[in-house]
């Protein structure tokens, strides 16, 4: 899911902190950070030379913010500031309080002199509601006002689903299905109720993106209880068609295979989208709670997340 990346520190709440959350620890002397999960198992699932795992340390973390550069930046059309453009990576301050899932491609070549490192293709950076609600909140929330979505159900857990992408050649059902799998069994794990983040459409000009905005305005809004609205002053309409004016199947061809695999497992969208110029696109909020995934996706990776076990 490619969460229109933010790449300014400065421009995070000063409650967002540049240290790790919960269980994370540096080690002293060195810049490793080294994740412990407890009972959860950091390598998720393997389909042949793929592996799907959550980064244990520091090094991960770096790597998996190359891969975001090489697709973000380089690919698409996002513009880097100077930090980006010297490291070569994506990074802002939410990087060191999320999880950071991978897909590793273990079958490729050692370098000379060097032994061979699986490459990373594929990620996901997830943060969990009791850990954004220690550091500042959710990312969401400078695109959306989801307080409302939030208070409205107290005694559930929200996990924030953000910055992915796959490198372009593993643009493919086995790697997508890793992350997905992966996802699973992170929720399962941290019994999370609801999913939700903000998915991008390329572009900045709502007018070429009318088909599909209104689209998921129409077909594909949240009901009421699990609505969110974005921020006044970034609220772009979506409703630029009227429903009769709007051919399903062509915009189902129009939207991103990201947003339309989100359809198909049962999430619905806010209301409103935001355009995001930094990174050339327009983006719109999704709302996957548990509950509404469809079942057969349940029965295809497990009631326990086993179908691709490690």
């Amino acid at each position: 899911m490619s969460f229109s990346p933010l790449n300014e520190a400065a421009s995070l709440p000063a409650s967002v902190g540049l240290q790790p959350h919960g269980i994370a620890k540096f080690i002293p002397g060195t810049d490793r950070l080294v994740r412990h999960y407890g009972s959860l198992d950091p390598v998720l699932g393997r389909i042949g030379s793929l592996e799907v795992r959550l980064a244990t340390t520091a090094q991960d973390i770096r790597r998996a913010q190359r891969l975001r550069f090489k697709v973000f930046y380089e690919e698409m059309s996002a513009i880097p500031n100077r930090a980006a453009l010297i490291s070569r990576r994506d990074v802002d301050a939410y990087d060191a309080v999320c999880d950071h899932l991978l897909v590793l491609d273990h079958d490729v070549k050692p370098k000379p002199f060097r032994s061979a490192k699986p490459k990373v293709v594929g990620t996901y950076r997830l943060l969990r509601q009791d850990v954004a609600d220690r550091h500042g909140g959710f990312y969401t929330r400078g695109e959306y006002d989801i307080a409302p979505l939030l208070k409205a159900h107290p005694g559930l857990r929200f996990l924030e689903l953000g910055r992915s992408c796959v490198l372009k050649p593993y643009r493919n059902k086995r790697t997508v299905e890793l992350l997905w799998h992966g996802i699973w069994a992170y929720v399962l794990h941290h019994r999370i109720d609801v999913m939700m983040g903000c998915a991008s459409l390329e572009g900045t000009d709502p007018k070429a993106l009318a088909l599909p905005l209104s689209f998921l305005h129409h077909y594909a809004a949240a009901p009421d209880q699990w609505q969110a609205r974005a921020l006044p002053e970034r609220f772009t309409a979506m409703d630029l068609l009227p429903k009769d004016a709007v051919d399903p199947k062509a915009a189902l061809h129009a939207l991103p295979p990201l947003i339309k695999g989100y359809l198909r497992v049962g999430a619905t969208f806010g209301t409103g989208a935001v355009i995001d110029r930094q990174f050339g696109t327009t983006d719109v909020l999704v709302v996957l709670p548990v509950a509404a995934i469809n079942p057969r996706y349940i029965d295809h990776f497990g009631p326990t997340a086993n179908r691709h076990a490690a």
